[in-house]
């Protein structure tokens, strides 16, 4: 099966056909470094790495080129700068730093380009200019706004009519504004805000244009995929299109948006304990804290459990099971320790998921099917088996960014004490077993459940895991 994409913009199942296959790429909105990120920044990131690392095994890893930009200059950015009485850069450096810490115990892979937005003034007054040239903005008291009126399919990825957008938006009210409904491109700085030349006076980029000019600038376009957070539909993403159509020219074109990008995408909301994440219930959780309280895979497992364009429930169950999950995975690695794994690819079943719109859900099924050929050929002491299986499952898991750790590392959080007393009971069980005391192999085993402690027996003698 080839892979198969939901586009958010034609709103449908679509095969995935880059404009060049030799040069394949894909753009992803990322942090604005200001603060720890919350775990639902992190979905996005973990879902699209899901999606390069299939992209480079299927192209080839020097035929895929993943931009993901990082803002570092914004209001939010400035506030915190100037409570603290420093410079943005030492705000920015101190949070990207974090940012790329948390996603490194994430498995999350670096991006091919990061492009940052203090990098690219240039390219963005450009950009800006061109559009004007176009006439589809205009300068007014320092500031560059969008005309949307000048871009018939203003709407078209959000599925939303303009008279809809205006109601169910906060539209800044301004007196150079031709139309509220109109952005900004390019607005004057503050005096005490960071600022940059232009032809309509020092000031800073907006926003929406940041992403339009670095995606150009880095990946040229059309780009085959531009994805992000289902937040960012509109009013972002419905932003970024009108304005990189517009610069060249395109607007009133049948085929305008795929000028732009070809294939749009965007991962569900995620709540916690069924509420929105909001800093007045106070139920904001930091990806920050969460990497360090356990492991990151443990967080990612649980980031991908669903669906990636389904909505998320993030609570201390999820956790837990995806623990147990990985644990279940790591457990049969662990024990197939001594067979080497054959060099192989995933399984056909687990391929036909992942290659459905990244179907999570069904991969992970695949990994258990496979991890369940490990324990019936260790059982059965088919070493050939146990090598096919393992390479299958390595090779499987790798896609999905998991099983990244030493198995045995994995488990070496056991308490010692614990781990001595549960070895010296299975010798004894052993020996029990040897001599048909049945009695006394039964007691052992009763004590080993009350330690929590599941017991696989094989052709080379039993092995252990805790339950969950």
């Amino acid at each position: 099966m080839a892979l198969h994409i939901h586009d958010t913009l034609r709103r449908e199942k679509r095969l995935f056909a880059p404009h060049d296959p030799n040069r394949v790429s894909l753009y992803v909105c990322g942090p604005t470094v200001y603060d720890y990120a919350h775990i639902g920044n992190a979905r996005p990131q973990v879902v699209f790495d899901v999606l390069v690392r299939l992209l480079r095994r299927t192209y080839g890893a020097d035929k895929v080129v993943y931009a993901r930009n990082v803002t570092d200059v914004d209001d939010k950015i400035n506030a915190k700068a100037a409570r603290e009485g420093v410079a943005i850069g030492e705000i920015t450096a101190r949070y990207e730093a974090a940012y790329l810490a948390d996603m490194g115990l994430l498995n999350v892979s670096p991006p091919d380009i990061a492009p940052h937005v203090t990098d690219y003034i240039e390219a963005i007054t450009k950009q800006i200019q061109a559009i004007i040239d176009a006439g589809c903005a205009y300068a007014a008291e320092g500031h560059v706004l969008f005309d949307v009126s000048s871009y018939p399919s203003y709407g078209a990825l959000s599925g939303r009519n303009l008279d809809d957008m205006i109601a169910g938006a906060r539209v800044e009210v301004a007196p150079y504004k031709k139309n509220p409904h109109d952005f900004v491109l390019w607005k004057p700085s503050k005096a005490d805000e960071p600022s940059w030349p232009s032809p309509w006076g020092e000031g800073r980029p907006g926003w929406h244009i940041e992403c339009s000019a670095m995606i150009e600038e880095t990946l040229g376009l059309p780009i085959d995929i531009h994805g992000g957070g289902i937040d960012l539909v509109f009013p972002h993403h419905e932003n970024e299109i009108a304005q990189g159509v517009c610069a060249h020219g395109h607007a009133h074109g049948d085929a305008a948006h795929d000028e732009y990008a070809r294939y749009w995408m965007h991962n569900g909301f995620l709540t916690v304990d069924a509420e929105k994440m909001s800093k007045s219930i106070g139920n904001v959780l930091l990806l920050h804290d969460l990497v360090q309280a356990m492991p990151g895979e443990v967080v990612r497992w649980a980031l991908l459990s669903a669906h990636y364009r389904q909505p998320l429930d993030w609570n201390q169950t999820l956790l837990e099971q995806s623990r147990k999950n990985l644990d279940r995975l790591y457990g049969a690695l662990h024990r197939a320790a001594g067979v080497e794994a054959a060099d192989v690819e995933p399984p056909v079943e687990f391929m036909k998921s992942i290659e459905d719109d990244l179907n999570t859900p069904g991969a992970m099924a695949a990994l258990f099917a496979l991890s369940s050929d490990i324990e019936r050929g260790m059982t059965a002491g088919d070493e050939g088996a146990v090598a096919t299986a393992k390479g299958q499952l390595i090779a499987a898991a790798s896609i999905l960014g998991v099983l990244q750790a030493n198995p045995a590392e994995w488990f070496s959080g056991v308490d010692e004490g614990l781990k001595a007393e549960v070895e010296d009971l299975l010798e004894q069980r052993a020996a029990a077993r040897t001599a048909k005391n049945w009695a006394e192999a039964d007691r052992i085993r009763d004590r080993l459940n009350e330690l929590n402690v599941v017991v696989m027996d094989g052709p080379q003698g039993a092995t252990w895991r805790m339950k969950g």
